[in-house]
């Protein structure tokens, strides 16, 4: 069995947790509300403070679901109790990063600034210290849209390996290489 699928998710206080009659389960919480539909053929049941996802069968696709609809369903219950929180960071000399309402407005060394829009279940942040680096924070509820975001802002400047230029997380690691040497002969 699943390890990963065979293990119950626990509920927390304030949240409450729906399953419809089409296996649409529902989550509410302080943070917001978010449902996600599953496979009908599998079983989701709320006891005791608890959601379990049983399968029906061993087959390699339900095998398969089983991890996976259990990782979309805890997923939702931590978003809507505590929420997600990404920081990206802007290497470069001269990139900026200023957030007005949900437009987000990035200066990446291109001959022109870049605007993107975000969707209303994100909450942006920018944030520029002298001689630090520019951040950008970003919150949801939703673990799936907001990697998805991430994503996004990072694929217009990804990091290069030689300098570590563009845009990264906030404590991730980028692979340097080194430049060319002079020619030895």
């Amino acid at each position: 069995m699943s390890r990963i699928g065979k293990a119950p998710i626990e509920i927390p206080a304030g949240v409450t947790v729906k399953v419809s009659d089409n296996n649409v389960v529902a989550v509410k919480g302080p943070k917001g509300e978010l449902s996600q539909a599953v496979n009908p053929e599998f079983d989701v049941k709320v006891e005791d403070n608890q959601i379990v996802i049983t399968r029906p069968s061993d087959d390699r696709e339900h095998r398969a679901q089983h991890g996976l609809y259990r990782a979309l369903v805890h997923n939702m219950v931590v978003g809507v109790s505590t929420g997600y929180r990404k920081e990206m960071e802007l290497v470069g000399v001269g990139y900026r990063a200023s957030a007005t309402g949900q437009v987000l407005e990035l200066s990446l060394g291109f001959s022109h600034a870049i605007y993107i829009k975000l969707p209303a279940e994100v909450k942006v942040e920018a944030k520029s210290e002298r001689n630090k680096n520019p951040l950008i924070i970003l919150e949801s509820d939703d673990k799936q849209l907001l990697g998805q975001v991430c994503a996004k802002i990072r694929s217009l400047r990804k990091p290069e390996p030689y300098k570590g230029k563009g845009i990264k997380f906030v404590g991730e690691v980028i692979r340097r290489k080194s430049g060319k040497t002079a020619g030895a002969k």
